[in-house]
Formats: C-alpha cells, structure tokens, sequence
C-alpha cells in the first residue's frame, strides 16, 4: 500500500514538472542587430575587379526603405541591383556600372538592413572596396541647419566635388559629385569617409528627386562660399535655403471683360506693363492678387479679338499675344479686413474688388456708440487695392464707418452703394506688452518678429540703431521670437544665391517661447550670443 502511495506521488511530481517546463512563456523580446558573418570579396578589399558582392549575416535579413536609405560614394550611373527583397541571410549586390580605376567605393546601407523578426537595424552598415591597391582613408565632418526654420528636413544629401581644372560652378546643374553622404533621419551631423586628397567644393542639398544635381526651382541648398581642402579637421556647418527664384513672367490669360491675369515668379515689382490693341496703347492698372502670385492688368473695356502686352524690368523682357473674347466685367464690391473685432495696432481697412479712382471724403462717417463722429486719414496703396481708414481707437468702443452712394469711384467710373462697417475695440487690460531689450547686436537694422506655432508673422518690429523694441498690446500667447540681420534694408528676409556666391541673412531665435498673457508687460532680455542660430 505504501509503495503505491509513493509511486502515484512520484507520478504527480513527474506531471508537474513537465507541465511547467512546457508553459509558453515568451521570453525577452529581441534587440541585437544583424551581424555580418562573412562578405565576398572581403570588406574593405582592394584591387576590386567586378562581379557580384555577396553579403552573408547571422540571421535572416530584409531590407526597408532601400531607395532613400543607401548612399553609394561616388555616385553610380545606375542603381545596383541588391537581392533579395525578401527575407535571406545572404544579400547580393550587382554593380552594372563600370568603376572607375583607383577609386574607394562606399556602400552606406544607413539602417536599411535589419533582422527579419523585430525589425532591429545595422546603424550605419557600410561596405567598402577599392578599385586600386590600397584604400582612400582621409575624412571630413560637418553639420547642416536651415538658414531660416528652426528644424532642419531629414534625408538631406551632403555632396562634394572636385575642383580641377574642368571644374565650374554650372557643374552641380549638370553632374552628380565625386563623393556623396546622407544625414539620414533628423540626424544634423554628415561625415565623409574614404577621401582622397584634394580640392572641393562642399554643398547640402535637399535632393527631392534623388538625382544628385541641384534643381533651383524645388530644392534647398547650403554650400562653403569657399573651396575646402582635404585633409582638414574643420567641423564644417551649412546652412540649407530655397534660393528666390529669378524674374518670370507666364503668359496671361483673360480673367474678365476688363482684366487680366498674369502669373508670375520672382519679383515683378518695379517693371513695367505696356498693353495693346494693335498700334494703340492702352491705358492700364497693375495691382497684387491677395495671397498668389498673379498680378491683375485693368483695361478699360474694349472690343477686339486679341491684344499684345509686354513686360520689361532691367535686363529682363517678354511680350505675349491674347486672345480676347466677350467676358463678364468686374464689378465694384468692398470688403473689411477686418471682422468684428478691431486691435489697437491695427487698422480699419477696406478692399475693393476693383481699383480705386478716386474717393470723397466727405461722403465718408466714422461714428462710435453714441453717434459721436471720429476723425480719421485715408490712405490708398493700389498695388494691394487697400484703403486705409487711420483713427485714435478708445478701449470698449464701437465703431462704424459709413460711405454713402459715390464714396468711393472705381477705375470703371462705377460708384458705391450706401454701405457700413462695423468693428468693435476691446479693453487694453485684455492685451500684454513686451519689452524687449537687445545684448550684443552685431550690426544694424535688425527685424524682430513675434510668431505664432505655425510660423505666421504676427508682429514685427523694425531697428536702425535703438536696442531696445516695444511690443504694446498684443495677443496673449506664446511667441516664438525671431531677429533677422537685415543687411540689405528692404524689410525682408533674403535668401543666399550659389552662382553669385551670397548667403543668407543671418537669423537669431530667442531659445525659449515668449509668454504673453492678459494685462501683463513682460521684460525680456535677448542676448543674441545666447540665441539660436
């Protein structure tokens, strides 16, 4: 009876023991990256003749985002074929190019190779080979910013090409570099490997259609004003722009039975329009479309089947040929800017649909609440089609402006109808102010901007020579503060150009956001040592 009890005890403790050795219990979760076992030819060979490289790892291997991920230095004619794209532990690599003789060829994979399972990436794995006897080892390192956002794109190209005696600068339109590398995700740092001796010239490029050349009217480039030689132990920092694109006239079209439209690029501003109607000139006005790029040439209206224009501002001219068909004419409406609410730093300004001919002042009334009339100045800026109505605003006031019939004259001799406007001031303790006071200004003028999270100009304020700026009744909100040296007086920010070998206008960024709140003044101090560049 006792040795049964022992052998079922026996029997139980067996169960047991293999019941929990067979509990699913998941284990650690995978986090080591693919090794390279072995590669044919060997990493880092020299005297490469051709043929198929073959990489061999310790685990099964995928590769993700290839295209953008692998950087080849120098660039090759043809992308090489790299199979499989599916799971192996073998990867292959077809060159289809012919290499050049004496050069070290850089595979920089990024982090596109990773293990089949957890997606664990090989960061930075790169194969390198030598078509010569021994292999090129000098290196260069550098770091790119914007030279106008805060954040810098990802995935942006850092090229350099060799200045010999062929060499111009119309060669990066035209040809990919000698050397090329990546900085990959929201890395700000590059480093060249593998270099040989030399002269260069260094660019960043946001290469949008991966092509390695610059295309000016879609991509952002930074670039050393001046050759760098290699070797070179400088840590080396560009700054990425879109370069303003140069004059441009497309060719206009009919908007309406008195208008047309004219697209554009660069700055037209300062040119000047000639219309006609066979031999006859024409008398017109130019004026600003609201947020495009298109100007409205106004004519009176006049019966034709086509009319010339032509367009010429310094060196730059074209003219166009349009066909002119029975249209619609533009009519007289007006517009506030403004709706509702009314700031103090602000004012009251009406747009109109058509240019302005003239306008009667005494056919204008600005009343508050209690109908008592407000002086005021008109001002008129035709290129926007604005007239502005200038007038002391009181706290908690309520404002009406009224035009009646022939206030306002358009260029087609049509008049207004009797109309109001009404806006509405609030209380100053509902807005802050801001002191700002400037340590270690290099130069002036200076612009200071408030922006808001979206990077819109808000306010703006303007120096030659005074330290200290006043921002009175603003929003409250949280800024973000930006100065730009504004070293060529026009009141804007303008970007670098590489053929005439300009950068950009420096931009300093207050680190921290500047808090606004209701019936608060803030005083801030902004070392523009301290900033961000």
């Amino acid at each position: 009876m006792l040795q049964r009890s022992l052998i079922a005890l026996f029997v139980v403790f067996i169960l047991g023991s293999c019941a929990k050795r067979g509990t699913i219990t998941g284990g650690a979760k995978d986090t080591i990256a693919p090794i390279l076992k072995m590669s044919f030819p060997k990493n880092g060979s020299t005297n490469y003749k051709g043929g198929l490289i073959t990489l061999t790892f310790d685990e099964y291997v995928r590769t993700k985002d290839l295209n953008k991920q692998l950087i080849v230095s120098p660039p090759l004619d043809h992308l090489p074929e790299i199979l499989p794209s599916t799971a192996s532990k073998e990867l292959t690599i077809n060159i289809k190019d012919t290499l050049k003789p004496n050069t070290t060829y850089s595979f920089n994979f990024g982090q596109s190779i990773q293990d089949n399972n957890e997606n664990n990436p090989i960061q930075q794995f790169k194969y390198v080979f030598s078509t010569g006897s021994y292999l090129d080892s000098l290196q260069l390192k550098g770091t790119i910013k914007d030279a106008f956002d805060r954040k810098v794109t990802n995935f942006v190209s850092i090229m350099l090409y060799e200045i010999n005696s062929k060499y111009t600068d119309s060669v990066i339109y035209k040809k990919s570099p000698l050397y090329i590398t990546n900085t990959l995700d929201s890395l700000k740092t590059f480093t060249f490997d593998h270099l040989k001796k030399g002269k260069y010239l260094l660019i960043a490029l946001k290469d949008k259609n991966n092509n390695n050349k610059f295309d000016p009217a879609d991509e952002k480039i930074g670039f050393q004003t001046k050759p760098i030689t290699i070797p070179n132990d400088t840590v080396f920092e560009l700054e990425l722009f879109k370069e303003k694109r140069p004059l441009k006239i497309a060719k206009p079209k009919q908007q309406s039975g008195n208008s047309l439209l004219v697209p554009y690029e660069g700055m037209p501003k300062g040119g000047q329009f000639t219309l006609k109607n066979r031999d006859h000139k024409l008398d017109i006005v130019v004026t600003k479309m609201p947020q495009k790029d298109s100007l409205l040439i106004w004519h009176q209206p006049i019966k034709t089947d086509s009319l010339w224009i032509s367009y010429e501002k310094e060196s730059y001219k074209t003219s166009f040929k349009i066909r002119i068909k029975p249209e619609k004419r533009d009519t007289l409406n007006l517009e506030s800017l403004q709706k509702g609410s009314l700031s103090f730093r602000d004012d009251l300004v009406l747009r109109s649909s058509t240019p302005i001919k003239k306008f009667d002042v005494s056919k204008m009334k600005l009343i508050n609440k209690d109908s008592t009339q407000v002086s005021f100045k008109t001002e008129y800026d035709e290129w926007q089609q604005e007239l502005k109505f200038v007038f002391k605003k009181e706290p908690l006031e309520k404002y009406t402006l009224w035009l009646e019939p022939g206030a306002i004259t358009d260029l087609f001799d049509k008049n207004n109808s009797k109309i109001s406007f009404k806006v509405t001031t609030q209380n100053t303790s509902d807005y802050g102010n801001l002191s700002l006071i400037l340590q270690n200004v290099h130069r002036f003028p200076v612009m200071v901007s408030l922006t808001d999270d979206s990077g819109a100009v808000k306010y703006t304020a303007y120096s030659d020579k005074d330290n200290r700026l006043e921002f009175n009744l603003i929003d409250p909100a949280k800024y973000t503060l930006r100065l730009i040296y504004d070293d060529n007086r026009n009141r804007e920010w303008d970007a670098g150009h590489f053929l005439n070998k300009t950068q950009s206008e420096e931009v300093i960024y207050f680190p921290k956001l500047i808090d606004i709140r209701e019936n608060w003044d803030v005083e801030q101090v902004f070392d523009l040592n301290q900033g961000e560049k």
